[in-house]
């Protein structure tokens, strides 16, 4: 399963920890691959050190590590470091299928960011992974304002691809407003989950013990009820 976005800092390693703390509830094996990390100096810790603090999967792996916060692709030639080629994602996300149950591969930045480079020399992206994987894709969303257009765009490209797909909104608000309650019941048809704001920042023992109740069961949750959560947050 691919977890992208539909821009920068919308929450997916977040969502990422959620899915696998779900996961892992419901008895799964889980392992989590970060094909490009951007951002980081070596050693520094990236977003493969944040889900497992807060959600400790079996596995988890950095493929690419570039310093500079940019796309993988342009970190890459920034950092005169060799790019990510798309075959060896591929195959260290299936070695990583072979011994578990569940692999969640965590982009960077939105979906069509450049990632690396094909054989070919032609940049691939989260949605080529996707593609290559036959994996489907979990959407993170912002709630407010403009995320209906940049959630069909990213769902339309990933349908244009036949991958299937769903939503989940990365941060609910503590206090909403008419745009977020609006955006809501637009997003319902494709929504698998919603994380608190803030979750990223809470113990992890209770991070572990909410997270099922974010997410529904096609992500391993047990919310079902989209009307009792909204009375229930409202």
């Amino acid at each position: 399963m691919v977890v992208t976005g539909t821009d920068t800092a919308v929450g997916k390693t977040v969502v990422t920890a959620a899915i696998t703390a779900a996961a892992q509830a419901a008895g799964l094996r889980v392992a989590v691959v970060k094909p490009g990390q951007t951002g980081t100096v070596t050693g520094e810790p990236g977003d493969v050190d944040a889900v497992q603090r807060l959600a400790a999967p079996l596995t988890g792996r950095t493929l690419a590590s570039y310093p500079d916060p940019l796309a993988p692709l342009t970190a890459a030639r920034v950092a005169e470091l060799e790019p990510l080629e798309l075959y060896e994602a591929v195959d260290a996300v299936r070695e990583e299928a072979e011994k578990h149950d569940l692999v969640l591969v965590e982009g960077a930045g939105g979906l069509l960011v450049p990632m690396g480079l094909r054989p070919s020399g032609e940049p691939w992206t989260v949605a080529d992974l996707a593609v290559s994987l036959g994996a489907p894709a979990v959407v993170v969303a912002r709630a407010g304002l403009g995320t209906l257009n940049h959630t069909a765009l990213t769902l339309e490209a990933l349908d244009r691809r036949a991958v299937p797909a769903g939503v989940v909104v990365g941060a609910w608000p503590a206090a909403p407003e008419l745009v977020h309650w609006t955006n809501l019941g637009d997003l319902v048809p494709k929504l698998l989950g919603a994380l608190p704001a803030g979750a990223g920042g809470m113990d992890p023992g209770v991070f572990r013990r909410s997270a099922p109740g974010w997410l529904t069961p096609a992500l391993h949750g047990v919310l079902d009820d989209w009307r009792a959560w909204a009375e229930e947050i409202g």
